[in-house]
């Protein structure tokens, strides 16, 4: 072979090794940090063989990991010296070397003190790709894997996308929710379409058929210039079966029962089992939760450094306000404590609020920070009370008799928020995309959905509306849970009415519109309500008495529980009524003098200031 040919050929090898496709997870980085070490996770074609150089003065590699692929390579990087700046990472090979730019960006110092959401706020859970359609073109995009757009049929993917809901942030404020929760928007690239967000295919990338990283930072600015915060929905137990990771598996201990599958019990007391054995700890722990969502070994640190890292890296690239995480019991737990660890470090005043999804208040509160009855400190804030969602579906739709049914077991669940270290960092809610929605049917009487919103609402704990609750949204996932998740009329281009506007409503949504409204903006700004006290009263003829209070200010709300007129005597509520005669409701704005006895009507409500 003559000289020219040998170096056609050499210069063809390394143009094809510079060719190929090299991705970096996290793609870039910030200076400043708390945290003094950085993980990059590099993919491409036998890059283990390659060994990493840094251009960097500020910037020293620690320690260089090769995994059992040879198509994976982990950098850990010494960043405490760190400043922003661009520099190369060159990978050196026997024969050739290939170079690719890295940067440290500057932090922005507004994110150190991110004001999470708490007490004050009421969120909005949305689902993305059944809220609104703002941008038709990126219904039907390329994917690695097939799927359907068709809005007849509940399980497949609708095009509901970010800028619908950004086009619709008016009509939030309207409403006066202060922050949004949306189901995860990251890329969901698997076969059908996995339209609810929980199958992660890409971490650092949100789903196309949503948006980009870019609309999904300038959604929460844009929601941010509104005075609401939004929320983000992260998994870290488990990943989608067409992530990268499953066809090209970087270790052997990347995924738990990876070889021979192994489905979760679901059984998450065992957590708090005095007689738990050692084998339905692992398979609820370590057993993957459906057959589409392989579950990852948080035990192994590469993983857990991974997943840490993606939730800081999102908080700082886009503001995001809070976190709710996934099936918060299913991973490991040592990990899930320092991960809070590792959030706090860099933002002391966050909130995450887990989802741990049990049907009492003693196994619900055993995961909130601090709580007495866990020997072992989850460190997480906010924890959410399934019980109380469980029981408003019956509770306030029933009649309340005199010794039990209602609003008996309602006030029977308050009495147990001695459980709970910080009742309010408690996510308080009536329904969401896993249950079934709070009315099963269309209603003529708003009466009980009155009630339940009411309580909701005035109680300590943080809120949580489900979307399309103002519209009188309903159904039930006996067939599927498509079903509860349906899209909102007037999202689309296409569609005949619009719920999004007072004339394309009907009269008995408008009045649930206009009550829910008038609530939230009450709410709002309510120091009273955010943070005060709770006294409550055993019920009388079916009403049901509580009282909000901060020193001497406060509101005393009366529900009554049962279909018929009654009366009741005020004397025994003397110590919340502190002599006051004349009261203003806040629901009718009709003074109310308060003498021995009072009649409520059927379902009346009084919100007394």
């Amino acid at each position: 072979m003559n000289k020219k040919l040998i170096l056609l050929s050499l210069l063809l090898a390394v143009s094809l090794l510079q060719a190929q496709e090299i991705k970096i997870d996290p793609a870039f980085w910030w200076s400043g940090m708390m945290e003094t070490e950085l993980q990059l996770m590099v993919h491409g074609d036998d890059i283990a063989t390659y060994k990493p150089e840094i251009s960097s003065e500020n910037i020293k590699i620690k320690e260089v990991v090769r995994l059992d692929s040879p198509n994976y390579q982990l950098i850990y990087l010494d960043i405490s010296n760190s400043k922003p700046e661009q520099f190369n990472i060159v990978f050196r090979g026997p024969e050739n070397s290939y170079t690719v730019k890295y940067e440290f960006k500057e932090r922005n110092p507004e994110r150190y003190d991110i004001e999470s959401f708490n007490s004050s706020d009421v969120l909005y859970l949305i689902m993305p790709d059944r809220f609104a359609n703002g941008d038709p073109s990126n219904d039907q995009i390329e994917m690695r894997m097939p799927y359907k757009v068709d809005r007849n049929d509940p399980n497949s993917r609708h095009g509901g996308d970010l800028k619908g809901i950004s086009d619709h942030l008016d009509y939030l404020n309207e409403l006066g929710v202060t922050a949004i929760w949306l189901n995860p928007v990251l890329e969901n690239d698997m076969k059908g379409g996995s339209y609810h967000g929980y199958a992660t295919t890409d971490y650092y990338k949100v789903d196309p058929r949503f948006g980009t990283n870019e609309e999904y930072k300038n959604l929460i600015e844009k929601a941010h210039s509104k005075d609401m915060k939004v929320v983000m929905d992260m998994i870290f137990n488990h990943c989608g079966s067409d992530h990268p990771w499953v066809y090209d598996v970087p270790s052997y201990d990347w995924f738990n029962n990876f070889e021979e599958y192994v489905q979760t019990s679901h059984m998450k007391e065992m957590y708090f089992d005095p007689y738990a054995s050692e084998y339905d700890k692992n398979k609820m722990v370590d057993g993957w939760f459906v057959p589409t969502m392989p579950d990852l070994n948080q035990k192994n640190r590469h993983v857990a450094k991974y997943l840490i890292q993606n939730s800081i890296w999102w908080i700082e690239y886009a503001g995001v306000d809070g976190i709710r995480q996934d099936t918060y019991p299913y991973a490991d737990y040592d990990m899930m404590v320092d991960w809070v660890d590792a959030v706090e470090k860099e933002y002391p005043s966050y909130n995450i609020v887990g989802e741990a999804w049990l049907n009492n208040i003693i196994g619900t509160s055993f995961w909130q920070r601090n709580s007495p009855i866990n020997p072992k400190n989850t460190k997480l804030k906010s924890v959410m009370d399934f019980k109380f969602m469980g029981l408003s579906h019956t509770a306030f739709f029933e009649e309340t008799g005199e010794w039990g049914g209602g609003l008996h077991g309602i006030y029977d669940h308050m009495t147990y928020d001695f459980m709970y270290p910080d009742i309010y960092n408690v996510l308080r809610f009536l329904d969401n995309h896993d249950t079934d929605r709070l009315l099963k049917e269309y209603p003529t009487d708003l009466s009980g959905w009155k009630q339940a919103v009411t309580f909701l609402l005035t109680i300590p704990g943080t809120p949580q509306i489900y979307y399309g609750t103002e519209l009188l949204m309903h159904g039930n996932k006996s067939k599927s849970d498509g079903y509860i998740r349906l899209d909102v009329p007037g999202g689309w281009p296409d569609d005949k009415v619009n719920h999004f506007t007072r004339e394309g409503r009907d009269d008995i949504q408008n009045e649930a519109f206009d009550f829910l409204s008038k609530l939230l903006h009450w709410r709002r700004n309510n120091d009273l309500i955010a943070n005060g006290s709770m006294k409550h009263y055993v019920l009388q003829n079916g009403v049901y008495v509580y009282e909000r209070y901060i020193g001497n200010r406060n509101v005393l709300i009366f529900m009554n529980g049962g279909k018929n007129e009654v009366e009741i005597n005020l004397d025994r509520y003397a110590e919340s009524i502190k002599g006051r005669n004349e009261w203003t409701d806040f629901l009718s704005g009709d003074i109310i003098s308060l003498g021995e006895k009072m009649k409520l009507s059927p379902k009346e409500i009084l919100i007394l200031e």
